[in-house]
């Protein structure tokens, strides 16, 4: 009768020339083929192999907040090009691009919403735009998402996922930096709660900033998270990297992180904390 019966998820070994395009995915970690409806439905997590993919940020917020809770703020802040970033392609030609392909306007979406009923500011990364680089309007996102818990006395969340900050707009970018924590450190005197959420990969200048001073930091398994990439480091120190180095995994038996939580289950665990700290 096994023959007949229907796994709860579908996987299938096949060389790479039979493999009929669109339908199915590798996993990195275990080389299984995936369904990708199956993938879908299980929120782009591998089902066996428990491996992450990417979340774009609208359905970050659809799987974080309550159905039609969330009121996206800010959505006409545009990027300005001050330096006239020349180069290969021109930089509001690249911009131009990354919208028409993800549909967005920046790498970030912010506003309210509500989790299990608990209103909140959030904001939440695309990877998927620019390597969800961090640039002035990001960084503008992220404040005024800070600002509207200080003035609302509401819990901040904010989702990271970045490669860092955005060359093509020079020391402004790095200037995110330091807005960001100093709108950080007022919520933190008001005794508001932050939340850092942190996914693969989250790097550099914000993980140097905002994603690194949450009250609470939780990270998906496995996410990349550092300032430099492993390989930059290992060439300056000239030293060999422990296993599992950057991963939030090591992070977390080192204490720089408070707990790592399956992507299915982080709606339920950020009720869990906003309630923990009085939030109703």
């Amino acid at each position: 009768m096994a023959l007949f019966s229907k796994p709860e998820y579908s996987t299938i070994s096949v060389k790479k020339r039979d493999m009929p395009k669109g339908l199915w995915t590798k996993c990195p970690m275990s080389g299984e083929l995936v369904y990708n409806r199956d993938l879908e439905k299980n929120n782009m997590v591998v089902p066996k192999s428990g491996y992450h993919f990417p979340l774009g940020a609208h359905r970050r917020i659809n799987l974080l907040c309550d159905r039609g809770s969330f009121h996206e703020m800010w959505a006409g802040l545009e990027t300005v090009d001050v330096l006239g970033f020349g180069g290969g392609i021109k930089y509001l030609d690249k911009l131009r691009s990354h919208r028409e392909k993800t549909g967005m306007c920046e790498a970030a979406i912010a506003g309210s919403a509500r989790i299990d009923g608990i209103a909140v500011a959030i904001a939440a990364m695309d990877f998927n735009f620019l390597g969800a680089s961090m640039g002035s309007v990001v960084g503008e996102k992220i404040t005024r998402t800070i600002e509207l818990g200080l003035g609302k006395n509401l819990p901040v969340i904010v989702v990271c996922a970045s490669g860092g900050a955005r060359m093509y707009e020079g020391i402004l970018s790095l200037m995110q930096m330091a807005k960001t924590s100093a709108a950080l450190a007022k919520l933190k005197a008001a005794n508001v709660l932050y939340i850092a959420l942190l996914t693969n990969p989250t790097m550099a200048g914000v993980m140097a900033s905002f994603a690194s001073l949450g009250d609470v930091i939780l990270a998906e398994p496995g996410a990349l998270i550092g300032f430099a990439g492993p390989r930059v480091i290992k060439e300056t120190t000239s030293q060999d990297l422990p296993n599992g180095f950057q991963t939030a995994e090591f992070l977390l038996e080192h204490g720089l992180i408070d707990q790592i939580v399956q992507r299915n289950e982080l709606k339920q665990r950020l009720s869990y904390f906003l309630r923990a700290f009085g939030y109703k």
